[in-house]
């Protein structure tokens, strides 16, 4: 199944730098989410809530995941292997503020 996803849709994570990695399949997936949770028909509010989410995700995907692509190949100070400094972890993992914005916009 891995593979198919990967041949297919090239949104699971790689090994190589200049690949999607975790970060940005994660993105894809709270894309695809948002999306399916815009179009659904079973709850009403819910729809709403996550039709301006789905649309931002969708029409900043290329600028999304050029920032997340251009936070690989660097080494990150996260503040230690087994306990890692909360904000640098964080800025280390969070590195697309397009994405970020989106995110923190949800309440």
């Amino acid at each position: 199944m891995l593979r198919f996803w990967r041949t297919r849709w090239n949104k699971s994570p790689a090994r190589k730098v200049g690949e999607i990695d975790n970060r940005g399949s994660h993105f894809y997936l709270a894309l695809y989410w948002a999306q399916a949770l815009a179009a659904q028909t079973a709850d009403k509010r819910i729809a709403d809530r996550f039709t301006k989410i789905a649309k931002d995700l969708s029409d900043n995907e290329k600028k999304i995941d050029g920032e997340l692509l251009a936070a690989q190949g660097k080494p990150q100070d996260v503040g230690g292997y087994y306990h890692p400094d909360d904000a640098k972890a964080a800025k280390a993992m969070r590195p697309s503020a397009t994405l970020n914005a989106i995110i923190d916009a949800i309440a």
